[in-house]
């Protein structure tokens, strides 16, 4: 793989502070997934999550500090990493960790102060001054971890109408209409869940929500007609108990923090990834998407799995994880859905991938 490029990209995020390079792009073999590291830049600190914009050309990151920031960086030659299209522009709120584009915005995920800004993409695809700051409200029963709001995953809708935002400080997902982000209602989870992460039924109807907390899915039911969820109930991450991991995300091997959830693109299965346990577990899904059953739980393949990706093609799994400074990737089985660990690529303090 080291004399091959196929053209398409990976690009790795990762924590500058714990000794990551910033941004690694590799090159993807389709077939067999595999990885091979081909630039890195630290333009920006703690790129912890990317996004890249639908042509590919532009790749937007967040800057995951006190100051927080976003930065659009352009997709070069292949033979070139990415450079900035402008300097970092501050999302006015601390610790961002997740955006997405959404409505002519890159929108941001601001954990540490609980915040959601909106900044308008601009001619070109640079980022403006933002246009708007939504401070979230509120807090949670745990003592540690929710005293206040904690906004951590903004993620537009299937219709492209909403964006519903996670806020794992009030158990809470908020929902914005778009354009223009405007505040359309609040739905409350379990209290002390957690929430972290949401993604979509391929169909659009089902939205599946991370907890973080207290390790389990919770299936809603999403009406874009209404911009409307309803919580519909929980499955266990880990088959056969709750797995609570209910202290700081610093713990020992055996507590469970789940992090990401992502679904096949035919609906049929779902796959989580969990901290400290250091797993991966897959659902089958059915013709509903109501009730996710968990069939197998597989190692991450390293420690601290952050992200969790499917890729482009459908066949391989990705798992960033962070503590062990790897990105691994996996066959998928296509009767069952169970990942088989194949490959692995070194990327100290990884945090996300996404693919172009």
């Amino acid at each position: 793989m080291a004399g091959t490029d196929t053209g398409l990209r990976a690009y790795i995020g990762s924590f500058t502070s714990e000794g990551g390079a910033g941004i690694t792009v590799a090159s993807r073999d389709p077939e067999s997934g595999a990885l091979c590291p081909r630039h890195t830049t630290d333009v920006v600190a703690n790129p912890s999550y990317l996004a890249l914009a639908p042509g590919g050309d532009i790749l937007y990151t967040v800057r995951e500090t006190d100051d927080g920031a976003a930065a659009a960086l352009m997709v070069t030659d292949p033979g070139t990493p990415p450079v900035p299209l402008a300097a970092p522009v501050s999302v006015r709120g601390a610790g961002p960790t997740h955006l997405a584009l959404a409505g002519g915005h890159l929108l941001t995920a601001n954990y540490v102060s609980g915040s959601v800004t909106a900044l308008p993409l601009l001619d070109g695809g640079a980022l403006g001054e933002p246009t708007a700051v939504f401070q979230d409200e509120g807090s949670g029963p745990h003592p540690e971890r929710q005293r206040g709001p904690h906004a951590h995953h903004v993620r537009p809708d299937p219709s492209g109408r909403w964006l519903l935002t996670v806020d794992l400080g009030t158990d809470a997902v908020r929902i914005y209409g778009l354009p223009g982000l405007r505040p359309h209602g609040a739905v409350s989870l379990r209290p002390g869940s957690g929430p972290r992460h949401l993604t979509f039924h391929p169909r659009g109807e089902r939205a599946y929500v991370i907890n973080e907390l207290e390790p389990t899915l919770t299936t809603c039911r999403w009406d874009a007609a209404d911009g409307r969820l309803e919580p519909l109930g929980e499955t266990p991450v880990l088959p056969g108990g709750s797995g609570s991991g209910r202290s700081e995300p610093r713990g020992s091997a055996g507590e469970c923090f789940p992090s990401e959830v992502v679904v096949s693109g035919d609906g049929r299965f779902a796959w989580a990834a969990a901290r400290g346990t250091d797993t991966v577990t897959t659902f089958a899904l059915d013709a509903t998407g109501d009730r996710p059953e968990p069939v197998a739980t597989t190692s991450c393949g390293g420690s601290w799995p952050r992200d969790l990706a499917l890729g482009p093609e459908g066949r391989h799994l990705y798992a960033a994880n962070e503590r062990s400074g790897d990105v691994t990737w996996f066959s998928l089985d296509p009767a069952t859905g169970v990942p088989r660990q194949a490959g692995s690529l070194a990327v100290p303090a990884a945090s996300c991938v996404v693919f172009g």
